[in-house]
C-alpha cells in the first residue's frame, strides 16, 4: 500500500508540474512589478498577435484495461490457500469536457471482476470454496494534454474517486460459504500516461500505461 501511495503521489506531482509549466511567468529584470508571460515559440516576435480562441469540446471514450489490479485485493483466509486468479476487465468509459488546449475534466467509470478458488491445506485438489469480487469505480478524471502533432496528442491522466464492491463466496454446491467478508478499500484511483491518435475529425483511439485499476489500456475516442 505504501508503494501505491508513493506512485500516486509521483503522478500527482507530475500532473501539477505540467500545469505550472503551462502557466509559468517571470519578471523582466529592471522593470519593477511588470509580469511577462514566457514566450514558448521563438518564431513569434509580434507581441500584439492574438491566438485564436479555443473552442471547447466534449470527449467520450470506451476502452478495456489489462491487468485487472483488483486481483491484488482478493482476501486471504486462515487455513486456506488461494489458487489461480481469473479476471475480467476492467472495462472503462469516460466523458470529459476539454475547456482549453491542454486541460479537460470529467468522469471516469470502470467495471471488472476478479475471482479465485480457495483450497483447504488438507486438500489441495478440490477447492473448498470460490471467491469473487465485482467492482464499479467512479472517479473524477483530470487530463493534461501535451504538445504533439495534428494526429497524435500525448496526455497525462490523474483520476481519483470511490469503489463500489460486491463480494461473494460460495462452496462447491453453490451455497454461501461460511467465511467472513473482507474489508475492501473505498478509495479508487488511476494514474497514467498515454497518447491519443486521431483517425478522423471526430474519432480516434488511444493507448495508455499506468497504475490503479489497470496497467495498460486501449480504447476508442469520440469528439463532439
Amino acid at each position: 500500500m505504501q508503494h501505491k501511495n508513493k506512485l500516486l503521489l509521483t503522478f500527482l506531482v507530475l500532473f501539477l508540474g505540467t500545469l505550472y509549466a503551462d502557466a509559468q511567468m517571470y519578471r523582466r529584470p529592471g522593470v519593477r512589478g511588470r509580469i511577462i508571460m514566457r514566450n514558448r515559440t521563438t518564431n513569434q516576435r509580434n507581441k500584439n498577435t492574438k491566438q485564436p480562441a479555443y473552442e471547447p469540446s466534449v470527449h467520450l471514450k470506451i476502452g478495456y484495461g489489462f491487468q485487472n489490479l483488483d486481483k491484488n485485493i482478493l482476501p486471504t483466509f486462515y487455513g486456506a490457500t488461494m489458487g489461480n486468479v481469473q479476471q475480467n476487465g476492467p472495462f472503462m468509459g469516460s466523458i470529459d469536457y476539454q475547456f482549453s488546449q491542454s486541460m479537460s475534466v470529467g468522469v471516469l467509470i470502470t467495471h471488472g471482476t476478479v475471482s479465485a478458488s480457495y483450497y483447504d491445506f488438507s486438500n489441495l485438489i478440490t477447492p473448498a470454496f470460490n471467491g469473487k469480487l465485482d467492482n464499479w469505480s467512479y472517479m473524477l478524471n483530470l487530463m493534461h494534454y501535451m504538445k504533439g502533432s495534428k494526429s497524435v496528442t500525448p496526455f497525462v491522466r490523474t483520476a481519483i474517486g470511490i469503489n463500489s464492491w460486491q463480494q461473494t463466496y460460495t462452496d462447491m454446491n453453490g451455497n454461501k460459504a461460511p467465511v467472513q467478508e473482507a474489508i475492501l478499500p473505498d478509495f479508487a484511483y488511476q494514474v497514467g500516461i498515454g497518447t491519443k491518435i486521431k483517425i478522423s475529425t471526430n474519432a480516434g483511439f488511444s493507448l495508455e500505461a499506468g497504475y490503479g485499476k489497470y496497467i495498460v489500456q486501449a480504447g476508442l475516442n469520440f469528439k463532439f
